[in-house]
């Protein structure tokens, strides 16, 4: 922190040691007058070569990828219905249909303490099927295809 001497004396600045002027948006003044750095052009064409965004699209096209996305729409499209339509079906009893969520079940412990606790259950019950799936089914191929992009980007231009 400085404090300076001259017309603005009362101010005080904040000199930032890790603001980084590019990162902060072109064209940004820092309060000091002084002109924001920018880039210098680059002296020479890029090397010809496949660009990363060719290559990433590349894969995007590929059975490989594919497979990932239909493995993994398989599990997640149906899953998340059927766990939207368990919720939505609880709200629905709990609205419409009280007498029935309060008919007891076990002491003071009645059908929509039981469904609410299910709730939780499905949670946690979908969860783990999701990461088990995922380990089976997903992880094995897209870690393959995570090296084969990561080999062919390796001399890629931006």
């Amino acid at each position: 922190m400085k404090k300076y001497d001259g017309p603005d004396a009362g101010q005080v600045r904040l000199d930032d040691p890790w603001r980084d002027p590019l990162a902060s948006g072109w064209g940004e003044g820092d309060g000091s007058g002084a002109p924001v750095p920018t880039l210098p052009a680059p002296a020479t064409e890029p090397e010809p070569g496949p660009r990363a965004a060719d290559i990433y699209l590349e894969v995007q096209r590929s059975a490989a990828f594919q497979e990932v996305r239909r493995r993994y729409r398989r599990f997640v499209l149906p899953a998340g219905a059927a766990f939207f339509t368990w919720y939505v079906a609880y709200v629905i009893a709990a609205t419409m249909a009280p007498a029935l969520m309060a008919r007891p079940v076990a002491g003071v412990v009645n059908v929509a303490m039981i469904a609410g606790l299910a709730q939780f259950l499905t949670t946690f019950l979908l969860t783990w099927a999701y990461a088990r799936h995922a380990r089976l089914r997903r992880d094995r191929a897209a870690l393959e295809l995570r090296w084969d992009t990561q080999e062919m980007t390796r001399g890629a231009r931006p």
